[in-house]
C-alpha cells in the first residue's frame, strides 16, 4: 500500500530552492514566520553532497524548520520523515525530526512530536535523521498519534549551542506503511517462512512456522504446489490458492478451517479434498463433523475409507458427514467384480467356506449367490493362505461342495476395510448413484450407524449394505431411497434398499420407492415405524414380491404405522444351516399393527403377509396382526396371508398365541381373524351341528380350540320345546381339521355364537 499512489496524495515537501516561503521558523501553521528573506537562511545552489540545499545558522535555543503544507495522517498509514544534514562551521548542534499535530480544531496536544536526538560530531559529515509517524502504537513508530490528528507539519529542530552553521538537504516524507503491512493484515504467507511451493521441496516446516507466527491471523497459501511429507496439523485459519501434495498416509488436520471447501481447495479437487477431509475426520477429536457446506462432489471412484486412511482399523467416537451432495460420474471403475469359484461348506462351521478356488480374486464384501444361499449373504473376511472365507450368514442348503458366484458391487462410501466403526452419522446428504454405483457399504462390525434426512437416489444394486454386524443398532430416519428400477416390472428387479444382519435397528419415517426388495432384516429387536415403501409397477394383474423380509424365526420386532404398498411382508429362516425345526424358537415375536396395506392391479393370489419356512416342523408361536387396513384397488385379492410351501409347510398342531383381529378389509375376498367369532344357524333339529370356520382361520390353521358357545335365543327340539342342556364340542374335524362339531344331547335347532381359535392362546 502507498497512499501517494492509492489516495493520490502529495506527501513530499517542495525543494528548498523553489522558495523558503513555505518553510516556517515556528510550528508551520498558517501565518507563522517563514525563512523567506531571513538573515540566517540562504539557498546554496551546488553543495558537493546535496546539490541545491538550505544553509541555516542556528540563532535560537530551539531552531525550528517546519513545512507549512498539511501532510495528511490517515488511519492505518505510516509516514517516515527523513533529513540529511551536515555541520559547516561554528558550534556543533543537535538535530531531531519534529512535527506539529493538527486537526480542524487546531493543535492536538499531548502527543509525541519529536524523535530521538542526534548530535553532529564533526564538520562536513553527512548525518541522516528520521522518524516514523502514524496512527498505531507499533514497534518502530516514533510518533504514535492515534486518529485525532488529520494532518501534521513536519521538519526538524536544532538544539544545543547557538552559532553553528549547517546545510540541510531537501526533506523527504514517504509512505512506509508496507513496513508494518504484515502485522496489519490478518494473514501470514507461508512463503515468508521458507515454503517453496515447487512440488519437490518438503514445505512442512515452513507451514508449521507460519502457523506458530499466525497468532490468530489467517495463513495464506499462494499459488504453487506444496509438498507436505508427513502428517500436518494447522491451528490457525487457512486459505488456499496453491495446492498440497501429501502421501496417502499423511493426514492434514485443519483445526480452525475444517470444512469440505477448504480441503477441496487444498488438494485441487473435490474428490481428493473429500478423501483427505474424511481421513482427518477419523484422526482427531477437535471436530466431530465434516460439513460439505451444501457443495456437490463429483465422485469418479469409490471412496474406500480404509484406502484413504491406511492406519485406521477401528473408530468408536461419534463422527458426522453432513450437508451436501455426492454425485457419481459414470466409468468402468464402477463395474462389478464377478468371480465364480468352487467351495466346500460344512454345517459344523456354518459361517465358513473352505477349499475355495481362486480365492485371491474374491474381495471382502462380495455377495454370495448359488444353490442353498439365502438373500444378501456376503463375504466378511478372506484368508487366502487357508483358502477359506468367512460369511455374514450360514447357508441353508446343507453341507457339500458347490459352485458359487461372488459379486462385488462398488459403493460410493465403502467402510468394509475397517474392522469396526461405531456412531458414524450421515446427515442431510444426497447420494446420486445415477444407476452406476451402490451407495453405502457398512464395516464388518460396529454400532449406531445413523443415516438421517438423506436421499439415496438410483443405486445400481444396493442402497445400504451390511456385510457383518456393523448394522447393530442402525438408525434410518426421515430418508428417501429412490430405485433405479422404477420402470422395471416388480418380478424382474434385483435392487435392495438395505439389509440388516444384527439387532435393534430403528427404521423410521422414511420412504422407499420401487426397489426389488426394500429391506431384509436378520436379528431381533427391530422397530419399523412410520415408513412408506411401495414396489408396484405398470403391469396389470401383476405379481408382487417381498418388500420387508425377516430372515429368522423369532424376531421380537414391531412393524407399526407404515404405508405398505404392493409388496409382501415375508418371514423366513433362510439363514439357518439346519432349517428343520429343532431345539429352538420357531416363528414368533412379531407385531404388525396400525399399518395401511395397499395393492394396485395385483394378481388375485397376491398376499400382504407370507411365512416361508425353509425346513419342516416349524410353527407360529407369538404373532399379533391387528388394527391394520388392507385394501385392494383395481382387482380383488383372495386373502391377506399365506404359507409359502416352496421348501416346507408349517406344523399347525403347534400354533399358539396368534392374535389377528380388528383389521379392516376392502377388496379382499376372505375376511381372516383369530379368534374367529361365527354365527351358526341350524334350521332343522340335529344332534350334531358342524361349524366350518376354516376359511377365516389364518395360514390354513386348524380349528384347535373353542373359547365359547353362546345360544342366541331359545334352542328348541323338533316339537318346539326348549333344549336346556349345552352341547359339547369336538375340534379339528374334517379332512383339513378346520371344522368344529357341536354335539347336543338331543336333536336341536336354533342359533349360537361360537368363538374358535386356530391356536392355543398361550
Amino acid at each position: 500500500m502507498n497512499i501517494a499512489v492509492t489516495e493520490g496524495l502529495a506527501l513530499m515537501p517542495p525543494a528548498f530552492e523553489l522558495g523558503l516561503d513555505v518553510w516556517s521558523s515556528a510550528d508551520g501553521t498558517a501565518g507563522s514566520a517563514t525563512y523567506q528573506g531571513a538573515a540566517n537562511a540562504a539557498i546554496v545552489p551546488a553543495d558537493q553532497d546535496f546539490g541545491a540545499c538550505l544553509e541555516l545558522t542556528k540563532t535560537q535555543s530551539t531552531q525550528k524548520l517546519r513545512y507549512m503544507g498539511q501532510t495528511p495522517i490517515l488511519p492505518g498509514a505510516y509516514l517516515r520523515i527523513t533529513a540529511r544534514i551536515k555541520a559547516i562551521s561554528g558550534n556543533l548542534p543537535i538535530v531531531r525530526i519534529a512535527a506539529y499535530a493538527m486537526n480542524a480544531s487546531g493543535h492536538v496536544a499531548g502527543l509525541v512530536e519529536r524523535s530521538a536526538e542526534i548530535a553532529l560530531e564533526s564538520y562536513g559529515q553527512v548525518v541522516s535523521v528520521s522518524a516514523i509517524v502514524g496512527t498505531g502504537q507499533r514497534v518502530g513508530v516514533d510518533m504514535p498519534w492515534g486518529t485525532q490528528p488529520s494532518y501534521g507539519h513536519f521538519g526538524i529542530d536544532l538544539t544545543g549551542a547557538n552559532g553553528g552553521v549547517v546545510r540541510i538537504d531537501d526533506i523527504v516524507i514517504e509512505d512506509v506503511t508496507e513496513i508494518f503491512l504484515r502485522d496489519m493484515m490478518d494473514w501470514v504467507d507461508v512463503r515468508d517462512y521458507g515454503a517453496r511451493g515447487d512440488g519437490v521441496t518438503d514445505d512442512r516446516a515452513a507451514f508449521i512456522a507460519a502457523d506458530n507466527a499466525a497468532n490468530g491471523r489467517m495463513i495464506v497459501v499462494p499459488k504453487g504446489s506444496y509438498l507436505i511429507g508427513s502428517t500436518l496439523s494447522i491451528n490457525a485459519p487457512i486459505r488456499f490458492v496453491g495446492t498440497l501434495v501429501m502421501p496417502t498416509a499423511a493426514r492434514l488436520s485443519l483445526m480452525s478451517s475444517f470444512d469440505f471447501p477448504t480441503y477441496a481447495e487444498a488438494f485441487g479437487g473435490e474428490l481428493a479434498g473429500l478423501k483427505k477431509a474424511l481421513q482427518a475426520l477419523f484422526a482427531y477429536t477437535d471436530h466431530n463433523s465434516l460439513d460439505l457446506k451444501g457443495r456437490r462432489v463429483e465422485v469418479t471412484e469409490p471412496i474406500d475409507i480404509k484406502a484413504l486412511a491406511p492406519d485406521l482399523s477401528s473408530f468408536s467416537n461419534r463422527r458426522v458427514l453432513r450437508n451436501g451432495q455426492l454425485n457419481v460420474i459414470d466409468g468402468a471403475v464402477w463395474a462389478d467384480t464377478v468371480v465364480t469359484s468352487q467351495a466346500t461348506y460344512s454345517i459344523s462351521a456354518p459361517e465358513t467356506l473352505t477349499g475355495v478356488a481362486n480365492i485371491a480374486n474374491i474381495p471382502v464384501g462380495a455377495r454370495v449367490s448359488g444353490t442353498g444361499v439365502g438373500r444378501e449373504v456376503y463375504v466378511r473376511a478372506v484368508n487366502v493362505g487357508a483358502g477359506s472365507l468367512t460369511l455374514s450368514h450360514p447357508l441353508f442348503g446343507g453341507a457339500g461342495t458347490r459352485t458359487l458366484t461372488f459379486t462385488r458391487h462398488k459403493y460410493v462410501l465403502d467402510f468394509s476395510g475397517l474392522a469396526k466403526l461405531d456412531r458414524f452419522n450421515i446427515d442431510d446428504v444426497e447420494i446420486l448413484c445415477n444407476g452406476e454405483a451402490s451407495a453405502i457399504m457398512l464395516p464388518p462390525s460396529g454400532q449406531m450407524f445413523h443415516v438421517r434426512d438423506c436421499y439415496i437416489n438410483a443405486p445400481k444394486d444396493k442402497g445400504i449394505t451390511s456385510i457383518g454386524t456393523g448394522c447393530q443398532d442402525m438408525l434410518i430416519d426421515r430418508c428417501q431411497f429412490l430405485s433405479n428400477e422404477s420402470q422395471v416390472p416388480a418380478t424382474q428387479r434385483v435392487s435392495v434398499a438395505f439389509n440388516v444382519n444384527a439387532n435393534d435397528t430403528k427404521i423410521r419415517d422414511s420412504r422407499f420407492v420401487r426397489f426389488g426388495t426394500t429391506m431384509i432384516l436378520h436379528g431381533t429387536g427391530h422397530l419399523i415405524v412410520g415408513n412408506h415403501w411401495f414396489q408396484g409397477d405398470e403391469e396389470t394383474n401383476g405379481a408382487r414380491i417381498a418388500g420387508l423380509v425377516f430372515t429368522q424365526t423369532n424376531v421380537q420386532s414391531a412393524v407399526t404405522g407404515n404405508y405398505i404398498d404392493n409388496s409382501v411382508i415375508e418371514w423366513t429362516n433362510e439363514y439357518d444351516p439346519t432349517p428343520n425345526f429343532g431345539n429352538e424358537y420357531s416363528f414368533g415375536g412379531l407385531t404388525v399393527t396400525g399399518n395401511t396395506l395397499v395393492s394396485l392391479d395385483a394378481a388375485p393370489w397376491f398376499t400382504w403377509f407370507s411365512i416361508k419356512p425353509y425346513g419342516s416342523g416349524h410353527f407360529i408361536h407369538g404373532l399379533n396382526i391387528s388394527c391394520n387396513v388392507f385394501r385392494a384397488i383395481n382387482g380383488e385379492v383372495d386373502r391377506f396371508e399365506k404359507v409359502d410351501t416352496t421348501y416346507a409347510d408349517l406344523d399347525r398342531s403347534r400354533f399358539r398365541n396368534i392374535q389377528i383381529e380388528a383389521n379392516t378389509f376392502n377388496g379382499v375376498g376372505q375376511f381372516v381373524c383369530n379368534p374367529v367369532f361365527l354365527q351358526v344357524d341350524q334350521a332343522t333339529a340335529q344332534t350334531v351341528w358342524t361349524v366350518t370356520p376354516g376359511a377365516y382361520l389364518p395360514f390354513g390353521g386348524w380349528a384347535r380350540n373353542v373359547e365359547s358357545v353362546l345360544a342366541e335365543g331359545m334352542i328348541t327340539n323338533n316339537s318346539g320345546s326348549r333344549v336346556s342342556s349345552m352341547p359339547y364340542v369336538v375340534v379339528e374335524q374334517g379332512a383339513a381339521k378346520q371344522d368344529v362339531t357341536l354335539n347336543w344331547a338331543e336333536a336341536a335347532k336354533g342359533r349360537v355364537q361360537v368363538k374358535i381359535r386356530c391356536d392355543n392362546p398361550n
